[in-house]
């Protein structure tokens, strides 16, 4: 018997299979067993021993952070450990010097994670100016029109959550930085299976949280900064965490780390990072890196596999499946019926997808196989 695939073996690191088939990792992933293991652990270590354990929880935990730079090719200290991509995206929306007649621009069908923080500028005399976005995903040239002299930073996903449109993010900050502006990407819906490389691109701020792609429960994001931005931002949530010294409780002394710690505040939710921890573990045992993705390849497949399906069957893709704008999420419909039905019928046939934007939406992973696929599509028929 010949051995098991990469796949085959991710594939046994999912409980979740075979009793679903799973296309909703684009919403929240189920998790690997050894992550559950890791949970149950923690469980058992702090209901059996309270802090007792505490050292090498936060060991754990920065070996996580070490995982992440490696992920982003960031250097250790330009990664902090935030709760979500929220978190993250205030950060820099509040912590950022802007002065009336300033600008920001943003794109029309964000999450609305990456829109309400820059949009609340307004109050301050920040004009937010949205790219109005049509069709799967902008151009460049749409982008950079709403750029001029007044705009300090553009913000945008690296994958829309809708149509699974993935931006050319080295071209992008080639361009917003010829402009003189910063660039921020929410990397949620891509982070974990598409390569993305911190150096390479040149990005100024990423945010992400790992409850997607990256098989972790809620609660665990990371934000990076280039470590020449430290002092653009000003720290907005201020704890001993935030310290050169953070665990020197009895002197009260307000220096901050001269790492991306800065910007933590306080304590941490430490069974989350940890359990990020094991399933980065996971996804670089698979070939998931900052240059290339082993991961990429395999979910690309599968994505287009299920569009052949689906178009077999009388589906309409709205996502762009040509070259590089692809990524894991894919948009379609059937003309004339309603998608959360649709939706119903699938999940009562445990297969697991959503709907966004009015459409199906359906987000496979690396373990994801032509199996899977094929219950999709006799949910759908």
């Amino acid at each position: 018997m010949s051995a098991p695939s990469l796949w085959d073996q991710f594939r046994q690191e999912m409980t979740i299979v075979p009793q679903w088939a799973y296309f909703d990792h684009s919403s929240v992933s189920p998790l690997p067993r050894r992550t559950a293991a890791l949970i149950k652990q923690f469980v058992d270590q702090a209901a059996a021993g309270g802090n007792l354990h505490w050292p090498e929880w936060a060991a754990t935990v920065e070996k996580t952070r070490g995982k992440i730079a490696s992920l982003v090719n960031a250097d250790v200290e330009e990664i902090a450990l935030l709760p979500n991509t929220t978190h993250g995206v205030s950060l820099v929306a509040g912590g950022y010097a802007w002065k009336p007649g300033d600008s920001v621009v943003v794109l029309s069908n964000e999450f609305p994670a990456n829109l309400y923080a820059w949009m609340h500028l307004k109050s301050i005399g920040v004009e937010v100016r949205q790219v109005e976005v049509t069709g799967p995903g902008p151009t460049l040239d749409q982008i950079a029109a709403k750029i001029d002299s007044t705009t300090k930073i553009v913000a945008v996903s690296w994958v829309s959550y809708s149509t699974g449109f993935r931006l050319d993010i080295a071209k992008l900050t080639e361009l917003v930085h010829s402009k003189g502006a910063l660039l921020f990407v929410d990397v949620i819906q891509g982070l974990g299976v598409f390569p993305f490389d911190v150096k390479a691109t040149g990005v100024d701020f990423l945010a992400s949280t790992s409850q997607k792609w990256l098989l972790t429960p809620e609660g665990a994001g990371m934000f990076y900064i280039r470590c020449e931005h430290f002092d653009k931002l000003r720290p907005l949530f201020v704890g001993p965490t935030s310290m050169a010294k953070p665990y020197d409780y009895d002197r009260i002394d307000l220096n901050f780390s001269d790492t991306a710690r800065r910007f933590e505040g306080g304590s941490k939710n430490m069974v989350g990072y940890m359990a990020l921890g094991s399933s980065l573990g996971l996804l670089m045992e698979l070939g998931a890196g900052p240059q290339q993705s082993a991961v990429a390849d395999r979910v690309l497949e599968i994505g287009d596999l299920a569009c052949e399906r689906l178009q077999s069957i009388g589906a309409s893709i709205y996502s762009d499946r040509d070259g590089d704008n692809r990524s894991g999420i894919i948009s379609f419909e059937f003309p004339g019926q309603d998608p959360h039905q649709l939706r119903k019928r699938c999940v009562d046939a445990q297969v697991g997808l959503s709907v966004r934007s009015g459409r199906l939406r359906i987000s496979p992973h690396g373990y994801t196989n032509a199996d899977d696929v094929d219950r999709l599509i006799a949910a759908l028929s």
